[in-house]
């Protein structure tokens, strides 16, 4: 094997291995100061007047609260990032609300709890959870002997003691407010995949989000150093802000939202390349990417626009994805084949593309011509792989998603892409009671087939085109077992 050759492959299985398979809830939280790529707009989610942090799924939303929450990364990135309004980290408590253990009731129990629930339920169960999460802080605990000793398990148990300990939870709340104002310090506390709640049951996340944001929104302006920072999907917000009253408008109108600009994708990718392996960083440095080194936060790219990438992805992969720019410029390539129905990219899909391309590349029995590590077919049967990922990793949150590929790609009108949006229609409206399972147990985020279909437009996993069909981007087409007409058959 020539040097050149082995310089590739050397390259190629640090390449695979530069991200957990891209999931945040994978990461090594040793390693996760290198991993992480700080986005200013992101790191005001921990200002202390905001509450709502609001991302789609895989935009970065948990690792954002890895990095602040596990990795108390807060001292650094306030060093870094000096211009942001973020409180002293040494005064500066956060407390996990959820996810929570055995202290919150599991899944079933939390589904069975709203079935049996009405009005301000939920508002009361979070606020009864919260005090019984901030016990070892309370100053007076007078009163709450039988709200502490509940099981934690039992919705139902805890949300009886709450009311029955009358206005004594919210004077020990009030009295450890002030105390925080007394000694200048803060508690945040943190609700992230709140999606999970209830078994993702649709009715049940509804309510229960609707509760929490409700509780905080009416609390906010009451408590002066008792924070919350909720980390909340963006159809769920979408879907919540419009029955959750003026207060809550209030709460939104200075929310955080997990977006990702084409530059900070690259800079995230780079970054994360740079810190897998010193040859990594070697092969980017010639690539004209500059650095600064970070004793925490490893080496950062120094890339004020995507286009000081381009040379790295094209000294990677090629300028092209074929011969000549008709195939297409690799440097597009990459982040449009990774967009979902609404335009928008992720760093997940993206570290997975990289990844998945480099470990066909490099069981492959050829090597491009140096300095390129991967060529541009390895790409495209990598981008199916993710593709079935992505679809995969989101059946915790959408249970129903399985159900929807059968349902698409077993019907001979809907198994090629695009379609009539009627003619998509009708053949959930047909297999409805299958979409929801085989004894109906998950509920839809719909009606009527019309509305899912408009849901599946608003969450991307649909796109609708300029002559109004319906397209499924490449992020959840071969995930969903669908083909594009005139496309490429799968191998």
């Amino acid at each position: 094997m020539t040097s050149a050759t082995q310089q590739q492959t050397d390259l190629l299985g640090s390449l695979t291995r530069m991200g957990s398979a891209g999931r945040a809830e994978g990461e090594d939280i040793q390693n996760l100061p290198k991993t992480f790529f700080p986005v200013e707009e992101h790191l005001r989610a921990f200002d202390p007047d905001v509450v709502l942090v609001i991302g789609p799924r895989g935009a970065g939303k948990t690792a954002l609260f890895r990095a602040i929450c596990e990795k108390t990364l807060l001292p650094v990135l306030s060093k870094r990032f000096s211009g942001l309004r973020l409180p002293p980290s040494d005064r500066t408590d956060l407390i996990i609300a959820y996810p929570a253990d055995a202290r919150f009731p599991d899944g079933l129990g939390l589904k069975k709890f709203a079935c049996n629930v009405t009005g301000d339920a939920f508002l009361e169960l979070w606020f009864a959870y919260m005090v019984r999460l901030l016990r070892d802080s309370l100053p007076d605990a007078s009163g709450l002997d039988g709200l502490f000793n509940a099981v934690g398990s039992d919705a139902g148990a805890v949300l009886k003691a709450f009311r029955k300990a009358g206005n004594a939870p919210l004077a020990a709340l009030d009295a450890l407010d002030q105390r925080l104002l007394n000694q200048d310090r803060r508690i945040f506390i943190v609700y992230d995949e709140l999606d999970t709640l209830g078994l993702s049951d649709w009715e049940t996340v509804q309510s229960a989000v609707r509760g929490l944001a409700t509780f905080w929104a009416n609390y906010t302006r009451r408590w002066r150093r008792l924070r919350a920072k909720i980390f909340l999907r963006t159809d769920l917000y979408q879907r919540i802000g419009t029955s959750a009253g003026a207060d809550f408008s209030k709460l939104a109108a200075n929310r955080v939202e997990i977006s990702w600009s084409d530059r900070n994708l690259y800079a995230m990718l780079t970054k994360r390349m740079a810190n897998t392996s010193p040859e990594l960083l070697a092969y980017c440095r010639e690539s004209k990417i500059e650095f600064d080194s970070d004793p925490e936060l490893g080496q950062i790219p120094k890339i004020d626009n995507p286009e000081q990438a381009r040379p790295l992805i094209d000294r990677m992969i090629g300028q092209y994805m074929g011969a000549n720019a008709t195939k297409g410029r690799t440097f597009l390539w990459l982040l449009d084949h990774i967009r979902d129905g609404r335009g928008q990219a992720i760093p997940r899909p993206l570290v997975r593309l990289i990844e998945s391309a480099s470990e066909v590349q490099r069981n492959a029995g050829t090597r491009p011509r140096w300095p390129i590590l991967i060529e541009p077919s390895r790409l495209r049967r990598a981008l199916e792989t993710v593709s079935d990922e992505h679809v995969k990793s989101s059946f915790d949150e959408w249970g129903w998603l399985e159900s929807l590929g059968s349902t698409l790609s077993g019907d001979p009108s809907t198994k090629e892409v695009p379609w009539d949006r009627k003619q998509a229609e009708r053949v959930l409206e047909k297999s409805w009671d299958k979409l929801k399972g085989q004894k109906s147990e998950l509920s839809l985020p719909a009606d009527s087939a019309r509305d899912f279909v408009s849901y599946l437009v608003e969450v991307g996993i649909f796109r609708e085109r300029h002559d109004g069909r319906l397209d499924v981007p490449d992020l959840f087409l071969f995930g969903l077992g669908l083909k594009r007409k005139g496309g490429v058959a799968r191998r």
